[in-house]
């Protein structure tokens, strides 16, 4: 894995003022992966934006953990029905051209 991908947890939480601890707990609720590499920890650039969400949720709404781990998985499936309905879309109008 290319290491550009990667931050260091530890710089995160310097950079953002947060805990180590919130984001493991973010990982043991499975809302991001956190990568070992060389005895350090690592979470992918991609998954900034949503650490960055969970982060504006938890400490500036006051919204447990559990609240979080149930509106990520809400947005996921909104997410995935969005997509669903534009695929839906895209197959009706080839229907509707013949």
């Amino acid at each position: 894995m290319d290491s550009q991908d990667l931050i260091p947890v530890q710089l995160l939480c310097k950079r953002y003022n947060v805990p180590v601890s919130f984001i493991n707990t973010l990982q043991e609720f499975q809302l991001i992966e956190i990568i070992i590499e060389k005895n350090d920890f690592y979470i992918r650039t991609t998954q900034i934006k949503d650490v960055e969400k969970m982060m504006r949720l938890h400490y500036d709404l006051d919204i447990n953990l559990e609240g979080i781990d149930a509106i990520s998985n809400l947005l996921k499936q909104v997410e995935s029905l969005k997509q669903e309905i534009t695929n839906l879309h895209n197959r009706l109008r080839f229907y509707e051209d013949l």
